[in-house]
């Protein structure tokens, strides 16, 4: 079963950092060059110097990224731009943002979670990891003892009960924290201290599954992180016996955390979202290509025809019809009752056209696909482009792919076609969005996807709470 704890948080101190906006950031995996600098420079505080510090030339064993992580963490506890939660508590938080026109509220809890391999079917991966990826993180929780950025997670509540006991605790008094950034999204936040509610969604939470919607890379460095503390034993300072790992007893009788003598690295902090959660939206990824040796477009186009109708779609110079092609993309793709879904993708190689790729015969996918793969992961777009096309014709298979030499991923529609108009890469394919349902069901198999199969739309921030270790 789910384990989940309320823990002591550190917050910004609002005398030392009184905009958020000025201190938060999203995740570090969506964050280039450019925008890291842009985040140092609008506060001395901001989140970037812990979570995804700079590479200095002369960077060494001693000072680097990691090691100024570090040391900035301690001093801001010293100084108290961060300080401790008076108790321990769960997180009520809503994102508030807008998709297609309309203002949507996705609703959440953060809180910790107790780390299980992956086949304990307890808590589940959908996408596959990159190693160095992890390394990074590694290093990162080694010298900071510290969880920056939530581990974003789906859990199956029809009946909202979570949702609901959180919202009743919450009351009506104004969230702990609530801003509107300059993106537009809206955050509020409630402290949950309350024993008996948190004692009650942690009943809730116990017989669910959890399946990990975004940060694959950051829940596995936690498990290394784990093991490694367990392998080079504890003294007494690494049991933390604080808020987050202390007992305390609703007036229910329901004990709503582990063992004093339960490390807190044994916990990583998440967000929880229902599925049934109005404002849980996925977003597709396409594949810019590039470095394919001996690339020809037409014969491409003849190959994928083995497989794939090809229709051509030639785009205006303006590219004001290129929002018309997704939209026949995703009616194409839509899947329909009683019908098996459709995989349908865009395939844009320059020259102001576009292809409509949708295969020919989706009832014989099992002869064609890997035989070792279940019928819903051979059936995911993503699936069948890398199979179908990219590996097949382009022949990037997967160790290729984990070297990211020639896949870059992108949720810009006219930011793809203008990379290959400048012949920055040599294709560019669009896809619809992974359904949660199969995310979950693929989940639920024991398979991944392949990577950046799903796009989670917004991200989740980083900065509102900090999960010491």
């Amino acid at each position: 079963m789910a384990i989940i704890i309320p823990i002591q948080g550190l917050r910004y101190n609002p005398a030392k950092a009184a905009k958020l906006d000025e201190v938060v950031t999203p995740p570090y995996d969506v964050i280039d060059g450019a925008a890291q600098e842009g985040f140092y420079q609008r506060h001395p505080y901001n989140i970037i110097r812990l979570e995804y510090g700079r590479i200095l030339p002369g960077d060494d064993e001693t000072n680097n990224r990691y090691t100024r992580a570090s040391a900035d963490l301690s001093a801001w506890l010293k100084e108290e731009v961060l300080v401790s939660e008076t108790a321990p508590a769960l997180y009520y938080y809503e994102q508030e943002f807008s998709l297609a026109g309309e203002r949507v509220v996705r609703s959440c809890c953060i809180c910790g979670v107790r780390l299980e391999p992956y086949e304990k079917g307890i808590v589940l991966p959908h996408e596959e990891t990159m190693t160095k990826h992890k390394a990074d993180r590694l290093e990162l929780m080694r010298a900071c003892m510290a969880n920056f950025s939530p581990v974003f997670s789906l859990y199956a509540d029809q009946e909202k009960m979570v949702d609901r006991i959180l919202k009743q605790a919450a009351g009506d008094r104004e969230p702990d924290i609530h801003f509107t950034g300059s993106n537009g999204e809206t955050h509020r936040m409630w402290v949950v201290q309350d024993a008996g509610a948190i004692g009650k969604v942690q009943e809730a939470m116990a017989g669910r599954r959890i399946f990990i919607a975004d940060g694959h890379h950051r829940y596995e460095t936690a498990l290394n992180y784990k093991r490694e503390r367990e392998l080079s034993g504890q003294s007494p300072a690494d049991r933390l016996v604080s808020a987050a790992s202390s007992c305390s007893t609703a007036q229910q009788g329901v004990s709503y955390c582990s063992s004093s003598a339960d490390p807190a690295y044994n916990y990583v902090m998440m967000t929880l979202v229902n599925l049934y959660d109005p404002g849980l939206v996925i977003l597709p990824t396409h594949r810019l290509v590039k470095n394919v040796t001996g690339f020809d477009r037409s014969k491409l186009i003849e190959q994928l025809k083995e497989n794939f109708s090809v229709e051509e779609y030639p785009l205006a110079a303006d590219r004001s019809d290129l929002q018309d092609f997704l939209g026949v993309m995703g009616e194409r793709g839509k899947p329909h009752p009683g019908d098996i879904k459709k995989n349908v993708f865009g395939l844009y190689t320059g020259d102001n056209k576009l292809y409509l790729l949708s295969l020919i015969n989706e009832r014989d996918l099992a002869g064609i696909m890997p035989q070792d793969k279940p019928p819903v992961w051979q059936r995911l777009d993503v699936a069948v482009l890398h199979t179908l096309i990219i590996e097949k014709y382009l022949g990037i298979c997967g160790k290729l792919r984990a070297r990211a030499e020639h896949i870059t991923y992108t949720q810009e529609e006219e930011g793809a076609l203008a990379a290959v108009d400048r012949g920055e890469y040599q294709l560019a394919f669009f896809l619809n969005p992974t359904l949660v349902e199969e995310v979950t069901e693929v989940a639920a198999q024991g398979e991944k996807m392949p990577q950046k199969s799903t796009y989670f739309y917004p991200k989740f921030i980083t900065g509102l709470v900090i999960n010491p270790l």
